[in-house]
């Protein structure tokens, strides 16, 4: 074989590959599925209701907000008797601080369904944790300028949808811009499978015992993936890494032993060696604040899926790393550190290791699923979800 014949033949097959992608995306763009028809939810019209957009004011622009009152829930989207897709999610609101970015809640109901698919703090929904905005843009979600919050996963329905969002702070929320754009009459086969999103939060998480960004949930359908938000316990541990545990998913039946397994926190990120601030489409960090010890990080899998046939449950581990530039101060406050492995044993603090960690860890995990409701537990009262924030 002549030098270089292999690489030549590697990149003729990814332009090929990629030449053959993009024909299939712009035919989708062209092509017109018979029957679809579009619609924008609003606060002016959140039923979609044909020839009913924009009446307010002779329809010069007399109600681009709502106003959501302490305590109140509001319907942004509503569609009953028909099939569609809600396929973008874009809102934004003055107080976006940590505690209102926690308080407001958003639920999402597939086909007539009681229980919720998606009950999340809005900020942990729109892919960043902690109550924290920044820039960043990911294949899933977007905050072009820090200021908006932007969600473009598929959500597919055969019946009906319905968005509700909650005030569930202690103030009102006076203006509120959003717009949710749908499609109707969409021919879903029977495989479809249904949008879920599931919040968590542990303050502090044990030592030991894996945090769980899912617990286990049985049907069938994908992980699509996460984001996590850590506070670092700096009374405890200082300044030392926290991010060696592993992600571990347990497919169909997996209980002991995962089925899959990574090899440290922000190696799932897909960065190393510590983690900075990045943001990626499936992968990122848009919050790493080294001062105060916050971190916010996301990985979804679009071009690796993850499928499940009978059941899923995704955890990841607490264990951090002490190196010899982050001894000192734990040595000086007479830290117990107990090594990562079986059992509590005390670590020797004259060496580098990996230890057990007890933290503040948060998440909101995206999956589909084979059914409008998922069993898992309800979502947090706002207390514990705006603690220590």
């Amino acid at each position: 074989m002549r030098p270089g014949t292999c690489s030549v033949k590697t990149s003729l097959l990814i332009l090929i590959l990629v030449c053959a992608t993009r024909e299939a995306f712009t035919q989708t763009l062209f092509e017109m599925p018979e029957g679809v028809q579009p619609r924008w939810a609003s606060g002016e019209n959140p039923a979609g209701a044909k020839g009913k957009g924009g009446q307010a004011n002779g329809g010069r622009k007399g109600a681009p907000t709502v106003a959501i009152k302490a305590g109140e829930s509001r319907v942004l989207a509503e569609s009953a008797g028909t099939s569609g897709t809600v396929r973008r999610i874009w809102m934004t609101f003055p107080d976006r601080s940590p505690r209102m970015l926690r308080s407001l809640r958003i639920d999402m109901y597939w086909d007539g369904a009681k229980t919720p698919a998606v009950s999340a703090p809005l900020g942990d929904f729109f892919g960043i944790g902690l109550g924290q905005t920044t820039v960043f843009e990911s294949a899933l979600f977007a905050n072009p300028e820090g200021r908006s919050f932007n969600c473009f996963i598929p959500m597919p329905f055969k019946t009906g949808m319905k968005i509700v969002m909650t005030n569930e702070s202690s103030d009102n929320l006076d203006e509120l811009f959003y717009d949710v754009d749908y499609t109707v009459g969409d021919r879903h086969g029977a495989n479809i499978l249904y949008f879920h999103a599931h919040y968590r939060r542990e303050n502090p998480t044990r030592l030991q015992k894996d945090y769980e960004l899912l617990p286990r949930v049985e049907g069938r359908g994908r992980y699509l993936g996460t984001n996590i938000g850590v506070i670092v316990n700096r009374k405890t541990y200082h300044s030392t890494w926290w991010g060696e545990g592993e992600v571990k998913i347990y497919l169909d039946g997996d209980r002991d032993f995962p089925t899959l397994s990574g090899t440290g926190t922000e190696d799932y990120v897909g960065t190393a060696w510590g983690q900075g601030q990045f943001a990626h489409d499936f992968q990122g960090s848009p919050v790493a604040d080294e001062k105060n010890l916050r971190w916010c990080f996301y990985r979804y899998h679009i071009p690796d899926p993850i499928y499940f046939y009978r059941d899923i449950r995704v955890t990841i581990q607490q264990i951090g790393y002490l190196a010899a530039h982050s001894r000192p101060p734990v040595a000086e406050a007479g830290t117990r550190l107990y090594r990562a492995g079986p059992g509590l044993v005390e670590m020797d603090m004259s060496k580098d290791g990996k230890f057990e960690r007890e933290d503040d860890w948060s998440s909101c995990t995206y999956f589909y699923l084979n059914r409008t409701e998922n069993g898992l537990p309800s979502l947090d009262p706002v207390s514990k979800r705006t603690e220590g924030l």
